[in-house]
């Protein structure tokens, strides 16, 4: 059965940026279709762009206008025309071809190694599945026993749960290096909470049909079944974060033991 046909939409952001949306849903096909069309803009950049950004199923593009005027395009509306037209021959042009997921970048995967899960290739040629060590006991996993008790579920069946699934990476966003990942196994989904909480730099959490990891301490309202030892964003790195769009993952159980070690921590 031949894949439903993908349209899209242009809408500006002020009048420096454009977006050119697929969708608004999280989607594999549209994600992919979205690194397509970023790596052939990326390839055909012109003197002016900014920044380039991913998200689930869109691609905006923000750019300088008063450099792109100086090219020799009069007017802010001609620039934001020019550059949508920039958008709809990425789309003829890149065709609908995704892109491949590489291997984990060097480093990526020094902590926590699980040799069941290096080396795993998925179908259309992506990339090795990147192994993350995840702690979801004590402290380390402080709504667990809650989300279990929403779910009908014990704390192990949850931690079974969410270790045994692949994610992709859907986008990063929110703060430096957080990873929007999915898709969450029905039995776990919960909504988020009401109200913020501080969490912990490291913490995995779950809300609806998606996971993600906080790489810095802040304010969060997902539910944190589980922690992390492994940095997720670090200023001083090229690149500063850890994952990027595209990337899949699996989380690897480690006793707190193992944690406090790979951390650094004493016990």
């Amino acid at each position: 059965m031949a894949e439903p046909k993908i349209s899209y939409q242009l809408f500006p952001l002020g009048d420096s940026a454009i977006t050119i949306d697929l969708g608004n849903c999280i989607d594999e096909q549209l994600n992919r279709r979205a690194l397509g069309l970023s790596d052939w803009l990326e390839a055909h950049r012109f003197h002016g762009v900014l920044d380039i950004i991913v998200a689930y199923s869109s691609v905006s593009v923000f750019v300088d206008p008063l450099v792109v005027r100086a090219s020799g395009i009069a007017g802010s509306d001609a620039v934001m025309e020019w550059v949508g037209n920039w958008l709809e021959r990425a789309w003829r042009e890149s065709d609908g071809r995704p892109s491949p997921t590489g291997e984990p970048a060097a480093g990526r995967a020094e902590i926590g190694r699980a040799p069941e899960a290096e080396g795993r290739q998925g179908s259309g040629g992506e990339g090795a599945i990147l192994p993350i060590p995840v702690c979801y006991e004590g402290e380390y996993a402080p709504d667990l026993d809650w989300v279990a008790g929403q779910k009908g579920l014990s704390a192990q069946e949850v931690v079974s749960i969410h270790s045994n699934g692949v994610y992709r990476v859907y986008m990063v966003g929110f703060l430096p290096g957080f990873s929007y990942m999915g898709v969450l196994d029905e039995r776990i989904q919960l909504p988020r909470k009401l109200q913020p909480v501080p969490v912990v730099a490291g913490g995995v959490g779950i809300a609806g049909m998606q996971t993600g990891i906080y790489p810095l301490n802040s304010p969060g309202g997902w539910q944190i079944i589980g922690r992390t030892p492994m940095r997720f964003f670090d200023a001083a790195d090229d690149p500063p974060v850890r994952l990027k769009t595209g990337d899949r993952v699996r989380f690897c159980p480690i006793p707190a033991t193992e944690f406090r070690r790979l951390s650094g921590r004493p016990a």
